[in-house]
């Protein structure tokens, strides 16, 4: 059963000149991006820095509003667009998506103690007060694997791991449905982020969440979803499940970011591949086919004409790429080591 359906999803931010802020263009950040996420799953928006990930996620949960598009989420047979919500009526529906932010440095308030950052939503939805919200608060520290007597310190006290698992804790208080994790281990420890990414899919067999877990770090990816989204220049160019994405990647972009990532192994002796050239400016995208200008396989037709976004595996487990050429080309994958 899907959760959340994405339709057509745009954010264009103004770029004005002059005195009198006339518009000139527009930076084309999320740019008629699709796709769903069903109950209990998690999908993986993946890309270089800059493709329009955080945009993404923020435009979902209303953080920022997008410029066109549908966020339909599915809520006890009831279907509410949340795109299309004003301010007062989206308040009721924020407790169900939640956000775990990239930074557990800047997303704490360093003023607060961990029992007013954690009791917070509990006690601006009405929720909880008093000692019952103590409680809850100490509940929640225990299911992030914290003690609940920290609960009197500030953030400051903490590592940057415990600081993450605090701000987990914040994200759960709610029960959220939809809980978006924008690179929850990107500024943390090689040894930790084992046991946050641990840590967050104990948290979701628990309390059935559903989680977009948006990375650069592919071999996150591989561990903890169930689905990969492939995103370049604000569009989605790949989607399949993970072990289609690795095993089978059918676009050029894919097939680079999975030769990019290192393996630790001594005896592979593989030479890295990086992708040549940079990013294009999203407020003048190349014509045709966004990745051509950095493709090897990129042809005439590429530089004319975007592809389509076309399903070329099953109904039941399809595979969607954009790319002219996704039949014929023979690229190359990564053995899944789980």
């Amino acid at each position: 059963m899907k959760l959340l359906e994405v339709k057509g999803l745009k954010k264009y931010f103004p770029l004005t000149k002059g005195f009198f802020k006339k518009v000139v263009g527009y930076v084309r950040a999320v740019d008629d991006v699709s796709f769903d996420i069903k109950q209990g799953e998690t999908l993986a928006l993946v890309g270089e820095s800059g493709c329009g990930k955080t945009t993404t996620a923020k435009s979902i949960l209303r953080a920022i509003d997008p410029t066109d598009g549908d966020v339909i989420l599915h809520l006890d047979g009831k279907d509410v667009n949340i795109a299309k919500l004003s301010r007062d009526e989206l308040k009721p529906y924020r407790r169900y998506m939640q956000m775990i932010f990239q930074n557990p440095y800047t997303s704490l308030n360093p003023r607060m103690k961990v029992k007013e950052i954690v009791g917070e939503p509990l006690l601006v939805n009405g929720i909880a007060k008093g000692k019952e919200l103590e409680d809850r608060v100490a509940e929640l520290l225990k299911a992030v694997g914290l003690r609940p007597e920290y609960m009197i310190r500030y953030p400051h006290a903490f590592s940057g791991g415990q600081r993450q698992r605090i701000v987990i804790a914040r994200a759960i208080a709610l029960r959220p449905k939809l809980v978006v994790c924008d690179e929850p281990t990107s500024a943390l420890d090689v040894s930790i982020r084992a046991q946050i990414l641990n840590l967050l899919m104990d948290l979701q067999e628990e309390f059935a969440l559903t989680y977009l877990f948006i990375t650069h770090d592919l071999s996150v990816v591989e561990h903890i979803s169930d689905r990969v989204a492939v995103m370049y220049l604000g569009k989605i160019v790949e989607l399949s499940s993970t072990e289609e994405i690795f095993e089978n990647p059918k676009h050029p972009y894919t097939e680079t970011l999975l030769r990019s990532v290192p393996k630790p192994d001594p005896d592979l002796r593989e030479e890295l591949v990086p992708i040549e050239g940079e990013v294009p400016n999203p407020a003048n995208p190349p014509s045709g086919c966004y990745f051509h200008p950095r493709c090897p396989y990129a042809k005439s037709i590429c530089k004319e004409e975007y592809p389509e976004f076309r399903n070329l595996g099953t109904e039941d487990n399809p595979h969607y790429v954009a790319c002219h050429f996704a039949e014929s080309l023979k690229l190359r994958g990564v053995k899944i080591t789980l």
